[in-house]
């Protein structure tokens, strides 16, 4: 089989990994592959780079987990996802950073997407919107053994997923300082609704895989309040490491398929 065309990857290259981890920031990759082979021994390799497409190829007890970035938002995570699947990837995990909305979850801690709401577009070219982005039980069921494993204060539920980071999250600090009516007021009523997060990537995880037969999830490191509330340094390495550590404890069971 010849590389697929946006990751520049080949069957060959990741000597068949079926569990990919997935940053959406390039940077991360040797970070979380590096964090892997701390934990389970071994080395890492980067393995390919192109456009916002990074991938890390790392040993786990003797299996091959990638490392794959999708970049931001959902049709360049789509495109991982899709060409993974055809290099035969079955179980896919996003690994990034969100914003809180419900008052009582802290910076650091960590989300575990059960479902989420769906307001992305990528996804409704994989299912019609009726369709539910819901995670794999099991992929969900090793993510909170890994936050517990890592010490991790982790929050499980639905998260919100927006196409943008301005208007979909209600933000007011963009250029346009301006939030169109169907979105005002967006946040309150998802806190009502008892949606934890905002985020970018996961309702296209989780439908795709759904849809296509695989197994997906999502861990997230909370950096800052959804919608309002800037991010600090501190507060994006605190998230970030949080969300790392969850998913790398986690790996064991991915890469056991229990």
């Amino acid at each position: 089989m010849p590389k697929v065309y946006h990751l520049d990857l080949d069957k060959k290259l990741i000597k068949g990994a079926k569990v990919a981890l997935l940053p959406g920031d390039p940077a991360r990759c040797e970070k979380i592959a590096g964090a892997i082979s701390k934990e389970y021994g071994g080395n890492f390799k980067k393995i390919a780079s192109k456009r916002e497409f990074t991938t890390c190829l790392a040993d786990v007890s003797g299996s091959k987990v990638l490392v794959t970035s999708t970049g931001i938002g959902g049709p360049s995570t789509s495109i991982a996802i899709d060409e993974l699947a055809q290099l035969g990837v079955t179980t896919f995990v996003r690994v990034g950073t969100t914003g809180a909305i419900q008052d009582y979850i802290k910076n650091g801690d960590c989300v575990i997407t059960t479902g989420s709401v769906r307001l992305d577009g990528a996804s409704t070219h994989y299912a019609p919107i009726e369709y539910p982005a819901v995670a794999d039980f099991n992929v969900v069921k090793a993510l909170i053994e890994g936050a517990r494993k890592a010490g991790i204060a982790f929050h499980t539920g639905v998260t919100a997923s927006s196409d943008t980071f301005y208007p979909g999250e209600e933000r007011k600090d963009s250029f346009m300082q301006y939030v169109l009516r169907r979105f005002r007021g967006a946040t309150a009523e998802l806190k009502a609704l008892h949606v934890l997060n905002y985020e970018m990537e996961s309702s296209t995880v989780l439908t795709l895989t759904a849809s296509m037969g695989l197994k997906g999830g999502c861990v997230t490191g909370v950096v800052n309040k959804g919608s309002t509330g800037k991010i600090t340094p501190e507060a994006l390495k605190k998230g970030e490491q949080s969300a790392i550590r969850t998913a790398v404890n986690a790996l064991k069971l991915l890469t056991s398929g229990r």
